[in-house]
C-alpha cells in the first residue's frame, strides 16, 4: 500500500515528467529491448520508430502520477490499454520485466535526483498500477474464453477470400483453421494478427478493425495498402497482406478486443463520421443496425480523396436504398461530373454543411479516421452544441489524442 509520503514523492516528479517524459520513455524502451530483445516480437516496432509509443507511454505515466491518489479517474484510459494488452497476449510476467526497466530508467535518467526513497515510491506506485492492470486483463481474458468460440493467445486462421474493395483497400475473410466457431464481438471492436516480417526478422502484431457485423463463422478485416518509399512496419504488414498473403494461407489471430463499440441498447439517432479506411469499425456498426432491422435514424458521413479509392461505396448505396432510416453524405477532394448530385460534396468533411441534416442533440456520434480528422470533427461537433459525452472516437495506433 502506497504511503502518503510516497504519494507526495511521486507527485513531485510531475513537472519533470511534463518536460522530459518522452526522454524517459525513449530511454526505457531502448533499455528494455537491449536486455529483452524477445519483446520486439510483442511490441509494435512501427509505433516505436515513429515515436508514437514513446509519447503514448509518457502521457500515461504523467496521467498516473497526476492522479496517483485516485487512479479510478483513469478507468477509461486503463480499460483501453487493457483491451490492447489482451489483444497482444500480454501476461502478468511481462509486468515484472517492464517494472524492472522502468525503475532502472528513472534512476539512469534522473541521476542524483533519483533518490532511494523516490525509487521505492515509484516501485510501489508501479506495482499498484500493475496489479490493477493484471486484474482488469484477467477479467477480459476470462470473459473471452467464456464465450462460445472464445480463446486467448494466438489462433491459426485461414484466409478464405481476398476481395478488392477499391484501388487501395482489400478485405480479408478469416476462418478458424480448426473448423470451430469464432468468438462474438461488439460492433466496432478489432482483432490483432501477427505476421513474420523478413525485413525485420521479427514477428509483428497489428490491430485491424472488424469491418462486418458479428457472426459465428468468420472475421473480416479491410486493409489499406501503403505507398511511398518510407514505409514503417505497420505498412509492411498491411502490404504483406496485400502482396504476399493469398487465399488459403494461414495467419495467427487474437480474440476481438477494444472499448470503441456501438451502444446497442439505445434507440436514438446515430451518426457515423469517417475518413478513409477509418470507416471500417463503423461499417461493423452499420451492418449490425441494418441486419437487426433497427428503427434508429442513421446518418453515414464519409470522406476520402475520390471515387477510385472509395471502398464500400456500392454496399452503402444498396443499404441506403433498402433501409429507410439510413442517409449518406459523401465528401470527395474533387467531384467529377457524375458525382454532382445530392449527397455528394467537394472538399474535406465539413459537418457545418450538414447542420440541418446530420446534427441532432439526442444522437450519438462515432468518429474514426486519422488523428487530425478526429480532432476537427470533435471540435466542430462541440462548437455546434453537441454534448461531449455523446461523441465517441477511435484513434488507430497508440492513443495520443487528448480531447476536451
Amino acid at each position: 500500500m502506497i504511503t502518503p509520503k510516497q504519494v507526495e514523492l511521486v507527485k513531485a516528479t510531475v513537472p519533470v515528467l511534463r518536460e522530459h517524459g518522452v526522454v524517459l520513455t525513449t530511454h526505457f524502451y531502448n533499455r528494455m529491448f537491449q536486455h529483452n530483445p524477445e519483446l520486439k516480437n510483442v511490441f509494435n516496432m512501427g509505433n516505436q520508430g515513429s515515436g508514437k509509443q514513446q509519447l503514448s507511454l509518457a502521457l500515461a505515466v504523467l496521467a498516473y502520477a497526476e492522479h496517483i491518489e485516485d487512479p479510478s479517474v483513469l478507468l477509461s484510459a486503463v480499460t483501453k490499454i487493457g483491451n490492447k494488452h489482451t489483444s497482444l497476449d500480454i501476461r502478468p510476467e511481462h509486468y515484472a520485466i517492464v517494472g524492472k526497466h522502468l525503475l532502472a530508467s528513472i534512476s539512469e535518467v534522473l541521476g542524483e535526483g533519483a533518490t532511494p526513497e523516490l525509487l521505492e515510491a515509484w516501485g510501489v506506485a508501479y506495482n499498484q498500477l500493475a496489479d490493477l492492470m493484471i486484474g482488469l486483463e484477467q477479467n477480459l481474458y476470462s470473459n473471452t474464453v467464456a464465450k462460445e468460440g472464445g480463446w486467448t493467445g494466438w489462433r491459426p486462421f485461414i484466409v478464405r477470400q481476398k476481395v478488392k474493395e477499391s484501388e487501395e483497400i482489400t478485405s480479408f475473410y478469416l476462418y478458424p483453421a480448426d473448423g470451430g466457431k469464432v468468438a462474438s464481438f461488439l460492433p466496432g471492436q478489432y482483432i490483432s494478427l501477427r505476421l513474420f516480417l523478413p525485413e525485420l526478422n521479427l514477428f509483428q502484431p497489428r490491430q485491424y478493425s472488424l469491418s462486418t457485423a458479428p457472426n459465428e463463422d468468420y472475421y473480416r478485416i479491410s486493409v489499406k495498402k501503403e505507398t511511398g518509399s518510407d514505409i514503417n512496419p505497420n505498412g509492411m504488414i498491411s502490404n504483406r497482406l496485400h502482396n504476399i498473403v493469398e487465399e488459403g494461407d494461414v495467419i495467427e489471430v487474437a480474440s476481438p478486443a477494444g472499448d470503441f463499440a456501438l451502444d446497442t441498447t439505445k434507440q436514438t439517432p446515430v451518426v457515423f463520421i469517417s475518413g478513409g479506411v477509418g470507416q471500417t469499425p463503423l461499417l461493423s456498426m452499420l451492418e449490425y443496425l441494418t441486419n437487426t432491422e433497427s428503427n434508429r435514424e442513421i446518418i453515414w458521413v464519409h470522406g476520402c480523396r475520390n471515387r477510385k479509392v472509395h471502398a464500400f461505396s456500392e454496399p452503402i448505396t444498396t443499404l441506403e436504398a433498402m433501409h429507410g432510416k439510413l442517409k449518406k453524405h459523401i465528401f470527395y477532394d474533387t467531384l467529377d461530373e457524375e458525382m454532382q448530385v445530392a449527397g455528394y460534396y467537394e472538399g474535406i468533411v465539413e459537418l457545418d454543411k450538414l447542420r440541418d441534416q446530420a446534427i441532432f442533440q439526442d444522437a450519438d456520434y462515432y468518429i474514426c479516421g486519422p488523428a487530425p480528422f478526429i480532432q476537427k470533427q470533435y471540435n466542430d461537433l462541440t462548437s455546434m452544441g453537441v454534448n461531449k459525452e455523446a461523441i465517441h472516437y477511435e484513434e488507430f495506433g497508440p492513443s495520443n489524442l487528448i480531447l476536451s
